[in-house]
């Protein structure tokens, strides 16, 4: 079995969420977990990989996360949070590159109106306020509005971000469960074979659960199975 380390759920959920502007709360209710589709993806992109958590209500966006890391940029973690079609909020934290390829701390915690205008910014870079241009305000935005696109195109495929460890002969993933059966839809290098076929590794990719059989369509993070699973990022304090 795997290690209560690593043992986590690879997804985590709002459960309740107040939304509260300007010392005023809403009167809107968040739905309940049952009514919520739950969503995941993830793809590769460079020396960047991405994983994503959606959370759909109605067929409108409710929620959702990323969690990001490059091998030479750093990386950042996001929450996300809609009412009816309007991003409303987002909290992103992580490290980033300043002068001479420091890896420094930062945060961004931006609230929109309804009318997708931001009434409150702040960006904080290593210990720093800086204000945040209207062209960064726009990129948070279509970064939201991409995550969403790319979870439901992964979807319609059959496609969900799944995370475990191979122990060389069976697949164990974060929520316990075990299969015998792995194949891979894409050609790995070799060195990445030689790997998996010596070494217990913790893996996370894109793929589905098909007849007790895994398939991988994109391998997006490979390391030693004492690498954590990756919870769903939950940075917007329920209020």
């Amino acid at each position: 079995m795997i290690s209560w380390r690593i043992f986590m759920k690879r997804s985590t959920f709002l459960t309740c969420l107040s939304i509260l502007l300007f010392g005023c709360s809403s009167s809107q209710h968040s739905p309940s977990l049952k009514k919520l589709e739950q969503l995941s993806g993830g793809e590769r992109v460079g020396d960047a990989v991405s994983l994503f958590w959606y959370s759909d209500h109605a067929g409108s966006p409710y929620s959702a996360s990323d969690y990001i890391q490059s091998d030479f940029d750093g990386g950042y973690q996001t929450s996300y949070r809609w009412q009816g079609s309007v991003l409303k909020e987002l909290v992103r934290e992580g490290t980033q590159t300043a002068s001479e390829n420091v890896l420094v701390p930062f945060k961004v915690h931006i609230r929109f109106d309804k009318n997708g205008d931001a009434v409150y910014q702040q960006y904080r870079l290593n210990g720093k306020v800086l204000p945040l241009s209207a062209e960064s305000l726009n990129q948070y935005k279509n970064q939201a509005n991409a995550i969403v696109a790319a979870v439901k195109k992964q979807d319609k495929q059959g496609l969900e971000l799944i995370q475990g460890v191979w122990h060389g002969d069976h697949f164990e993933t974060c929520s316990g469960y075990e299969y015998e059966r792995v194949e891979f839809n894409q050609t790995l290098p070799g060195f990445v074979i030689n790997r998996l076929s010596d070494l217990d590794n913790y893996m996370a990719f894109l793929g589905k659960v098909k007849n007790k059989r895994v398939y991988v369509d994109e391998l997006l993070v490979l390391a030693d199975e004492e690498h954590e699973c990756i919870a769903r990022p939950n940075l917007i304090p329920e209020s």
